[in-house]
């Protein structure tokens, strides 16, 4: 799970996968810019315009894709568990 309080780098050590996401759907390149090691993710977004209600629905929109992902390899990885048993 990522927060608005998040420096931006450690979004993307974390989830690499979600630079891609913030650049095609939000719009945002902080992943790679050079301040992306002492912002936050709220301090680049507020920096390119977005008022603290679009923060909060980015971040929860983002951390429902993440659960969803995982969720999803979770049941892939029991799957092959039990076949491989």
């Amino acid at each position: 799970m990522i927060a608005k309080d998040m420096l931006i780098i450690d979004i993307v050590e974390k989830y690499p996968q979600l630079a891609e996401v913030f650049m095609l759907e939000y719009g945002l390149h902080c992943f790679g810019c050079g301040a992306n090691v002492f912002e936050t993710l709220e301090d680049g977004m507020s920096a390119h315009g977005m008022t603290a209600e679009e923060i909060d629905k980015i971040v929860s929109d983002v951390n429902s894709q993440l659960v969803e992902k995982e969720s999803a390899t979770e049941g892939t990885d029991e799957g092959s568990r039990s076949k491989n048993s």
